[in-house]
């Protein structure tokens, strides 16, 4: 709606994830991780996402990547190691930047933070209707029990836990019965504030 670029950050912690996977490093290597993290051949074409000029925008999204991606994360060399990569997507006339601790560490100096959230039941309904979409099969009460997991591992990891930036200006929105288009626009509302005298 801006015109801004988008950075999907959860999609580099995805990436790191695969190719830990493919390379057979322990997601408990937490030096192996860095150094992969730090070397990966990764490419970005719109919906395309390139993991050593392979087509991998399918394979990233399935759930045993997703939690290998969480273990990863939490990971101090991971971190380092991806920060830079993530902060080299800034460019004019804006970045929409979507991860767990881009207004917290990442883009500290963001204009507009949004801290946007539901329920993990929400979101684990959101998440099933996506993989049934795409013909895979989905158990609502697993995945519900696998985004709470990663909520509390995510928010009491050592290194850039999630949390609100509230007291960084942050908007808190939660958007457990919203719709798609009822959250943009509150997004963009929050941001257009933020751009006022």
């Amino acid at each position: 709606a801006l015109g801004f670029a988008y950075l999907d950050s959860g999609a580099l912690y995805r990436l790191l994830a695969l190719a830990s996977m493919s390379a057979g490093v322990a997601p408990s290597d937490e030096g192996g991780l860095g150094a992969l993290a730090a070397s990966m051949d990764i490419g970005f074409e719109g919906e395309v996402i390139w993991l050593d000029g392979r087509d991998v925008s399918a394979k990233i999204r399935s759930e045993a990547v997703g939690n290998r991606a969480s273990e990863v994360a939490a990971m101090p060399a991971v971190r380092q190691a991806l920060l830079r990569r993530q902060r080299d997507f800034a460019r004019l006339p804006g970045l929409v930047a979507d991860g767990r601790d881009m207004g917290s560490v990442v883009f500290p100096q963001a204009q507009t933070k949004v801290f946007l959230t539901a329920t993990a039941q929400a979101r684990a309904a959101r998440r099933v209707s996506q993989l049934r979409a795409r013909g895979e099969p989905a158990d609502l009460a697993t995945i519900t029990a696998d985004l709470a997991a990663r909520d509390a591992r995510d928010a009491n990891r050592a290194v850039a836990p999630l949390k609100s930036v509230p007291e960084a200006g942050g908007f808190f929105l939660e958007t457990t019965t919203r719709s798609i288009d009822e959250s943009v626009a509150a997004v963009l509302r929050a941001h257009l504030d933020r751009l006022q005298p």
